[in-house]
């Protein structure tokens, strides 16, 4: 039975969990911590977990990765406990991959961390964009472990999503076609999503130079997957945005307006979750909607406070943030779920370059009016003051500012609308033409 006929025959996944490890390198999480990790993930894709097994290790194994002897005995117990799918908890090289199926027999699935990952992400996109993503995000993580023992490609990848199909490039990813023409049909599929994703992008910048104008401050929201953005969101905004008790319970981004403590409003944009091992391929197709978190004002990091690893995922996020260059933009900590908690607040150690820390229950409401204060002062901290003298002859500039709600002051004169404006750098130049003085001064 090929591996095809295998995923036909039997649909129902029942996997072994695999973790490896060397003994001298610094994990974000445990070996043990990681593991339980990836059975919530495998959990997540609807695999019943039966098994696992970890090895520590002084140098990765050029072609198992993990000990030969110790990768016989996972065999040999998953094959007792009937499990299908092999998984392991961290990315495979393509030799990896090749020299553990050798080892395998038909009737079992070797899986990496990522792949996982992949499928669920294919499970959840929702918007045609989040498709795409996945689907281009599938071809280039499978590019390079195409093998003779695959004998087709997928025509459609999938997702329950907005595109359809049935799934992931790990368990109802792409199939394969014959491996002569696989690289030339994967390039053709990968030159085609890149364009379509393109013309998304560009769609979106055009939607942040309309809400830009609108001069609206921007917030994204940022977080450890399950950490609570959505529950947050919803809090804040009122609004009805799909929220669980799941690890990606949503995908697409969302955009609400907040109205804050002084009637300002804000317009606040919940994005992907991160996790720790986030395949580099999903962060790449991704990097269009994350581009929503780099042209932001200011970054809400919502953390899960109550989670025995909340230090470790706030790093996992930050580490995420400065690989899609968005470390630079100011920061505000949000430590979530405070309601779960026994006790005093646990530490977290020392946390630095946030302009503040807020402690909240986003399901109970406790906290939220002085976050929304603080997102308030944080925005209005990046503010610059100039004063202006706009002529009368050119009202529409005075009406623009007045709708950006950019006035803090304002008197007639003989010369014009005198005004002291309080404005966000980025849009300084625009009204310099109009300054009394020479320069904008920091508030």
């Amino acid at each position: 039975m090929t591996r095809k006929q295998f995923a036909q025959a039997d649909p129902v996944y029942r996997a072994y969990l695999v973790g490896g490890a060397l003994r001298q390198e610094r994990a974000l999480l445990s070996l043990d911590d990681s593991l339980n990790e990836l059975e919530l993930l495998a959990e997540t894709a609807g695999i019943d977990v039966l098994g696992r097994s970890s090895q520590l290790v002084r140098q990765i194994k050029p072609k198992t990765m993990i000990g030969s002897g110790k990768l016989a005995e996972i065999i040999e117990q998953a094959v007792m406990l009937a499990a299908n799918v092999l998984i392991f908890d961290d990315e495979l090289s393509p030799r990896h991959q090749r020299e553990i199926e050798k080892q395998l027999s038909e009737d079992i699935r070797l899986l990496a961390s990522s792949a996982l990952i992949l499928d669920i992400f294919a499970q959840h996109a929702r918007t045609s964009e989040g498709a795409l993503q996945v689907e281009l995000a599938q071809y280039e993580c499978r590019l390079p472990r195409l093998t003779r023992q695959w004998t087709h490609l997928a025509r459609q990848a999938g997702g329950g999503g907005a595109r359809g199909g049935s799934g992931g490039v790990g368990l109802r990813g792409p199939g394969e076609t014959q491996l002569e023409v696989d690289r030339r049909e994967i390039a053709r599929k990968l030159t085609k999503l890149n364009g379509d994703l393109e013309q998304g992008r560009a769609h979106r910048s055009l939607h942040r130079d309309r809400r830009r104008r609108s001069g609206l401050p921007l917030v994204a929201l940022v977080g450890y997957t399950n950490a609570g953005k959505s529950t947050l969101i919803n809090a804040l905004a009122g609004s009805d945005v799909y929220a669980a008790d799941k690890l990606f319970a949503t995908l697409d981004p969302t955009t609400r307006r907040v109205e804050l403590p002084d009637g300002r409003e804000i317009l606040l944009s919940d994005t992907v979750g991160f996790i720790q091992k986030l395949p580099t391929t999903l962060i790449a197709a991704f990097r269009a909607t994350l581009e929503e978190v780099v042209e932001t004002d200011l970054i809400l990091h919502v953390a899960d406070f109550s989670h025995r690893n909340a230090a470790q995922q706030i790093e996992a996020v930050e580490d995420t943030l400065a690989e899609i260059d968005a470390a630079h933009i100011p920061r505000l900590l949000v430590l979530n779920k405070i309601d779960n908690l026994d006790g005093a607040l646990p530490e977290v150690g020392h946390i630095d370059n946030y302009v503040e820390t807020m402690a909240i229950s986003a399901r109970h409401g406790q906290g939220l009016e002085d976050l929304l204060s603080a997102i308030r002062d944080a925005i209005e901290r990046q503010r610059m003051r100039l004063d202006v003298v706009i002529p009368y002859q050119a009202g529409s500039v005075y009406s623009e500012l007045n709708d950006k709600q950019y006035i803090e002051t304002e008197r007639t004169s003989e010369a014009g609308w005198e005004l002291s404006l309080r404005l966000p750098q980025a849009e300084v130049d625009t009204y310099q033409p109009f300054a009394v003085n020479n320069a904008a001064e920091s508030t």
